[in-house]
């Protein structure tokens, strides 16, 4: 029996696979927030990208953050968790400081500015916006699932 139900197993599909992927959202003194514009699809965003499968959270959100702006920072903590629904992936959002370096372009991002956090409500796509505001305020990490537009849990 147990040689069926394993047989069984190896037919059916497989659990669909996910993708992890880190962003910083960089808090500045004055209270600004670091932003890059998408170079693929012209969006505003808090800098990040793919996990690498070797690497910690923190250390993907420092190399990230870096080749994508040019600027180094000290990661604080974990701020929230969101699921696209539509594309199977799992973002981790950390809460960053400024270390060093200069803004600078990348082949990742067009623009790369410090923004207020009404900037962030007015030029971010609301699944994103929600990461920032998410970040700037205390507490525990946010989990939140959405759609590649709208938030449809967790709000």
């Amino acid at each position: 029996m147990l040689l069926y139900m394993s047989n069984t197993r190896r037919k059916t599909p497989s659990t669909p696979l996910h993708s992890v992927s880190v962003a910083g959202v960089v808090v500045r003194e004055d209270g600004r927030v670091l932003t890059i514009q998408r170079a693929d699809n012209g969006t505003w965003e808090p800098p990040g990208g793919v996990l690498e499968l070797t690497e910690a959270p923190e250390d993907g959100v420092r190399r990230e953050v870096y080749e994508e702006t040019g600027i180094k920072v000290q990661v604080d903590r974990l701020t929230g968790v969101y699921k696209n629904t539509s594309r199977g992936i799992v973002a981790l959002v950390f809460r960053c400081r400024p270390e060093g370096g200069h803004e600078q372009l990348s082949d990742e991002a067009t623009a790369v500015e410090w923004l207020t956090p009404d900037e962030v409500a007015d030029r971010m796509a609301e699944v994103y916006a929600i990461r920032v505001t998410d970040a700037l305020l205390d507490g525990a990490p946010r989990v939140r699932t959405h759609d590649g537009r709208k938030l449809t849990q967790g709000v």
